[in-house]
């Protein structure tokens, strides 16, 4: 059986959740690897929905183990309003069914401030989109090597020193952007306030998913974001502070690259990105406009409308490559029921000449034209189908016609946001 690591296959918002979910039920062990909390998921199950940002999808499943990883970049008084809301919801949350890897690094106000002041500061077309939780400042911190991270809490002498390391490189930077000065008893008395309500939950992970990886434990590995906002391999610099390609998800949670097996690539039947950056299909006409309301397009952390556009098989050709990904999990297909007809980008032009990918230079990639094929749409609905005998033919064509085009093929087929309306090709667990 394999272990099976999911990551979205564009720009993120793809519908990672439900499938998360849907996978978790064959799984022991849900994983978050990356990211923080400015991605969210959002479940439906049985007509209740769960709104997640940090706690990994499969929480909200009884008998399962859920993993925050080292990758991860923790706030924690977010975290903790995160469970009490969930406690409220009727779902159980204990140290026997969570935990967090000791050495996470974590999200502090001060990391919070300074994101929002960057953002704020810079001027139009310079803007990266930042949900201003934090999560950069904390990285940055954490590759300087100046993170409180959670084993810290519960060593409270120590506390001071690393305090000290932290503010003197935040209090001269605050300084020089006519910021108040943060005291060390300020930052030691918000990290003691969460300690007691946070440390129950610490683990040495690495060792913990070790352990249950040798005993033939299943574990599902949970990206945040889309492989498009990796730091390295996507559309720089409006992307995320974090790595979110699949191989990632070894580094993020402390186990050899051996633990990863199928690598789940999630994908919208159309494209969406939040915040700033190059979207070569973007649609400002009415087309978009209605793809962006029936797919209630909008970010589940910040309300932020969602740009909407065709599907660009460029970039998730581009994400199949540099995540390994296996196998697609094609969602929100139902949205596009009843267009005359529907358009995929096959390639681009720039400065008139072919290219099969999208480049790295940022103003190539505002050069790029999107060349499309148009596809005859259908009268039928897919929404809630699950069985291929349930699809209208055009639509088959059509999910056809992107496997092609991406290299990969369709594994499930999600046809709207419940769990149970999901078409099942190959099952990732046993490929």
């Amino acid at each position: 059986m394999a272990n099976v690591v999911v990551v979205g296959a564009q720009w993120g918002d793809e519908g990672k959740g439900k499938i998360v979910d849907w996978l978790s039920l064959e799984a022991d062990v849900v994983v978050r690897f990356q990211g923080g909390h400015n991605a969210g998921h959002t479940l439906v199950i049985n007509g209740v929905t769960y709104k997640l940002a940090l706690l990994p999808s499969g929480i909200v499943r009884p008998g399962k183990l859920s993993v925050i990883g080292n990758g991860v970049v923790v706030d924690p008084h977010f975290l903790i309003g995160e469970i009490e809301r969930l406690r409220e919801q009727g779902v159980e949350i204990g140290p026997d069914n969570f935990k967090i890897a000791e050495n996470a690094p974590l999200i502090l106000s001060l990391h919070r401030e300074l994101d929002a002041y960057r953002e704020e500061a810079a001027g139009n077309g310079v803007k990266i989109g930042t949900t201003k939780r934090g999560i950069g400042p904390a990285y940055e911190d954490k590759v300087g090597r100046r993170s409180v991270r959670l084993m810290d809490l519960a060593e409270p002498d120590t506390l001071d020193d690393k305090i000290t390391r932290l503010l003197a490189h935040h209090n001269p930077l605050r300084r020089g952007l006519g910021l108040p000065e943060i005291a060390p008893a300020a930052v030691r008395d918000e990290l003691l306030d969460a300690a007691p309500k946070i440390l129950p939950y610490m683990d040495a992970v690495w060792e913990l998913l070790e352990d249950l990886r040798r005993a033939g434990k299943r574990i599902l590995f949970e990206g945040a974001q889309g492989v498009l906002l990796d730091v390295d391999h996507g559309t720089y610099p409006y992307v995320t502070s974090s790595n979110t390609v699949s191989a990632s998800a070894a580094s993020g949670s402390g186990l050899g690259p051996g633990a990863i097996g199928y690598v789940l690539g999630i994908a919208k039947a159309y494209t969406t990105r939040v915040g700033g950056g190059p979207f070569p299909t973007e649609l400002h006409d009415e087309i978009g406009t209605l793809i962006g309301d029936r797919g209630h397009e909008f970010g589940t952390n910040t309300g932020r409308r969602r740009r909407c556009g065709w599907f660009d098989a460029v970039l998730t050709r581009q994400a199949v490559k540099t995540s390994g990904i296996y196998g697609i999990a094609l969602t929100k297909l139902d949205i596009l029921d009843g267009l005359d007809e529907i358009r995929v980008c096959t390639h681009y032009l720039l400065d008139g000449a072919r290219i099969d990918r999208l480049p790295a230079s940022q103003s190539a990639q505002a050069r790029v034209v999107p060349v499309y094929e148009t596809i005859e749409g259908w009268k039928g609905t897919t929404g809630g189908a699950r069985s291929w005998a349930d699809l209208p033919a055009q639509a088959i064509k059509y999910v056809r016609r992107i496997e092609e085009l991406i290299g990969a093929p369709v594994a499930l087929l999600s046809t709207s946001p419940e769990r149970d309306d999901t078409i099942l090709v190959r099952n990732p667990f046993e490929d």
